[in-house]
């Protein structure tokens, strides 16, 4: 079985991020990157796959120079090889955009199987799965908390409001992973050596045969028109209780319509 995990670098989760003046897109430059958490889950959703029922794994990553380390931790996790799409032409993609790039670099490429994160902690749209899986026309399945492969037959169990639903399609397909069906694997000291050797393609717009109208800020369907800083958090209001602190307590809450 061939499989493709798509990973991305995103902001520090717990860093204080910031949109650039110049083009109100995230300033990624301002935080440290680090492989988006919930692409950690597919990484070992994919490896675990591949252990069960031979093959290999090639992890998929677009983003800037320096998302080369989140693709060789992918890489030391025990992925066999890498592509990372880098391009100053890609700035700015939002999820169409983003979508199509990397459907041209997985549907060329032989793929059985696509795993991705459910989400990325920098944007929380969930999308990119499902637009990959319409570009490509493949099967798409989703918030998956378990992934079983019986010959060329896919079946998930999709995370819904009541429980799960069991989801089956055929291969080629792309399947998004939730949190709760596995724990990622620590890279070893030993996997974080082999990676150093291990090959990783670096693709341009033109290396990937991609259109580049349809990428980068000036392509986007959707962008941020203004922004500004969240003002300072006003100072408390202090109730002194002579007595009638309840008055002056429903009084306050009156005056600012919470009652």
């Amino acid at each position: 079985m061939k499989i493709a995990v798509c990973v991305k670098q995103v902001p520090d989760t717990w860093a204080e991020k910031a949109l650039r003046a110049g083009d109100s897109t995230l300033d990624r430059a301002s935080a440290d990157g680090v492989m988006n958490e919930l692409d950690e889950y597919a990484v070992e959703e994919a490896l675990r796959l591949a252990e069960a029922h031979g093959g290999e794994v090639t992890v998929v990553s677009m983003g800037p120079d320096r998302a080369a380390e989140t693709v060789r931790k992918a890489l030391s996790m025990g992925v066999d090889a890498g592509v990372h799409l880098v391009d100053d032409a890609l700035a700015g993609s939002d999820a169409v955009a983003t979508s199509y790039a990397l459907a041209q670099v997985l549907g060329a490429r032989g793929f059985d199987l696509v795993v991705f994160g459910s989400e990325s902690t920098d944007a929380r749209m969930s999308v990119v799965p499902a637009m990959v899986a319409e570009r490509l026309g493949w099967a798409q399945l989703t918030f998956a908390q378990k992934v079983d492969v019986t010959g060329g037959t896919v079946t998930i169990q999709r995370v819904s409001e009541s429980g799960f639903d069991t989801v089956e399609a055929s291969v080629p397909a792309v399947v998004s992973v939730v949190e709760k069906i596995n724990e990622p694997r620590y890279p070893s000291f030993k996997g974080i050596m082999a990676a150093k050797k291990k090959p990783v393609e670096t693709l341009s717009v033109a290396d990937a045969g991609l259109d580049a109208s349809q990428v980068g800020l000036a392509a986007a369907w959707s962008r941020v028109d203004s922004f500004a800083a969240r003002p300072p958090k006003a100072a408390g209001v202090v109730v002194v209780d002579e007595g009638d602190g309840g008055v002056k307590a429903a009084a306050f809450l009156a005056e600012q319509k919470f009652i």
